[in-house]
């Protein structure tokens, strides 16, 4: 089920049993882990065909948006509309939940792509243990789950109440389990630098969901989506400058 909301990658059956829709969250790293291993593997191809690294770069820039079926990119231009508005609560919320693109979300993804370019660019160029691709992913979706487990949710994201509905400590300690083998991993793989890219995808991810929970009072999936996406950024960014 989690794979089949979150991933795009065809999958042999196609099941939804609402009795267990309170496992989609804990889940919803073991996706991070697919997408990052299909990121690092499309990386290692790319490198073994000797392809340019201006194209390479921009491949690897868009691949965790492609093979998450851009979900959670349609989170982040709906929410910077949202935020950005500087409406009132009512009016954000409204505009959270339009179908249509403003101009915040435009400028918003062309910064996005311009800095995740960037940032890849010099992670290639450098060679920055790019085998750290497999664990970005996990992590912020380990954030994400955890952000809808713990934060309120606004009243409009039936979608997110129902994901949340039923669950308890198991599904938490889960998820935080699973974000302490990130850093360990993170930090056999690259040590203290490791560690300090570990630190910048929380630190992005709970700047965001700060910033925009306290502008909506409250979580979505979308807002979760935004964080996420900021996340996976500040990550590349550290691993870039370090």
């Amino acid at each position: 089920m989690s794979f089949g909301l979150f991933c795009i990658i065809p999958q042999p059956v196609h099941l939804w049993d609402k009795k267990a829709a309170n496992l989609v969250l804990p889940c919803f790293p073991l996706v991070g882990v697919v997408i990052g291993i299909f990121w690092w593997g499309v990386s290692k191809i790319l490198f073994l065909f000797d392809i340019h690294i201006i194209f390479t770069s921009a491949v690897l820039s868009l691949i965790p948006f492609v093979i998450s079926g851009f979900l959670h990119l349609d989170g982040y231009m709906d929410t910077s509309d949202a935020v950005l508005s500087r409406r009132p609560i009512e009016e954000k919320l409204q505009i959270l939940k339009d179908p249509h693109v403003g101009a915040f979300g435009v400028i918003m993804l062309a910064v996005l792509f311009l800095l995740q370019f960037a940032f890849m660019y010099i992670v290639i160029e450098n060679d920055r243990h790019i085998v750290m691709l497999i664990v970005i992913p996990v992590i912020s979706r380990c954030c994400a789950a955890l952000s809808i487990f713990c934060l309120k949710i606004i009243p409009q994201s039936s979608y997110a109440n129902m994901l949340k509905e039923n669950t308890g400590a198991l599904h938490k300690i889960f998820v935080t389990f699973i974000t302490i083998l990130c850093v360990a991993l993170l930090f056999y793989i690259s040590g203290i630098t490791g560690f300090i890219v570990f630190l910048s995808a929380i630190a992005g991810f709970t700047l965001a969901i700060t910033w925009t929970y306290r502008s909506l009072k409250g979580i979505s999936g979308d807002l979760a989506g935004f964080a996420l996406v900021i996340s996976e950024l500040c990550a590349l960014a550290a691993m870039a400058l370090m």
